[in-house]
């Protein structure tokens, strides 16, 4: 079974390496008229996790930004499969970095950064173009695909492009493996943990949400300092990136601190472009019995 779904995979590629971008964006319509309208794809959680996101939003309102996530979710998953057989001229064209000085002045230092990203507009390009537009040796750590031949010819094709994927149960070896070298190590930092235990619990978009303790974990052991990528669509097709600080002296911060800083970044965001981010995951499926609210106005 997973072998016919490689094979499908593949031919999926092929069709959307011939699909020039106009027809391809009327594939993704398509997709939004599936998604949305006939099979309702996960509409129960999308509208719940909206609603109590914005509880000062009508019901008229949720729905325009619910179907306008769908439409942003398709365009994500064309856009995605599209990245496969794009040119890096056109990548970069299509995802600029707009001041990458800012990481590469620690290049220029022999320092390593993490970058944290999240599941806002087009995630898929940012893995691609990174490689292309920084001088560190990038690499992003992931959750390996339960399909192993998709997933090593997906890690086999980013590290023809200079992306070399790690899986994040291996996190810790491989920053130690590549203390020697420049690195940038690239999270994506929204998902909902799996041991709320190690989660750090944050007020995110008016909810009692548990973050994961990945990147703060790694940035303080190893004295990282954290940047944080804002993706901005500028047009259907054509995103750019700024990236922020999020913190530098690692070390010296406060249990929790760089964790909430990242999702103050990621909130405000959303609260620009809602429709931007992925909605339907379950995001706030684990809840928290006995333990103390962290306070992001905690003195240092």
């Amino acid at each position: 079974m997973k072998i016919l779904s490689y094979l499908f995979f593949r031919l999926l590629l092929l069709i959307f390496w011939i699909t020039p971008f106009y027809v391809l964006y009327l594939y993704s319509n398509f997709m939004y008229f599936l998604l949305y309208h006939l099979f309702a794809y996960r509409k129960k959680i999308v509208t719940n996790n909206i609603k109590n996101s914005f509880p000062e939003k009508s019901n008229l309102e949720v729905e325009q930004i619910s179907k306008k996530f769908y439409r942003n979710l398709s365009d994500v998953f064309v856009e995605g499969i599209k990245g496969f057989s794009m040119s890096k001229k056109t990548l970069i064209e299509r995802y600029k970095v707009l001041n990458p000085e800012k990481a590469n002045k620690y290049f220029a230092k022999n320092k390593s950064i993490i970058g944290i990203g999240s599941h806002y507009c087009n995630w898929e390009w940012g893995v691609l173009c990174f490689s292309l537009q920084f001088k560190h040796n990038t690499i992003g750590l992931y959750k390996p695909l339960s399909n192993k031949y998709i997933d090593k010819y997906i890690k086999k094709t980013r590290a023809a492009w200079g992306m070399n994927l790690v899986s994040i149960y291996e996190t810790s070896k491989q920053i130690e493996k590549n203390n020697s070298e420049t690195s940038v190590y690239f999270m994506i930092a929204d998902q909902s943990p799996s041991n709320t235990k190690k989660a750090y619990w944050i007020d995110f978009l008016n909810q009692d949400t548990a973050c994961l303790h990945g990147p703060e974990k790694y940035s303080k052991k190893y004295n990282l300092p954290v940047f944080y990528g804002h993706v901005e669509r500028v047009k259907r097709g054509y995103y750019t990136v700024r990236l922020s600080e999020i913190e530098i002296n690692t070390e010296e911060r406060t249990e929790g601190k760089i964790t909430s800083a990242y999702m103050k970044k990621l909130e405000n965001d959303i609260l620009k472009k809602p429709e931007n981010w992925l909605w339907s995951h379950r995001r706030w499926k684990r809840k928290r019995k006995k333990q103390i609210m962290f306070d992001e106005n905690k003195k240092t």
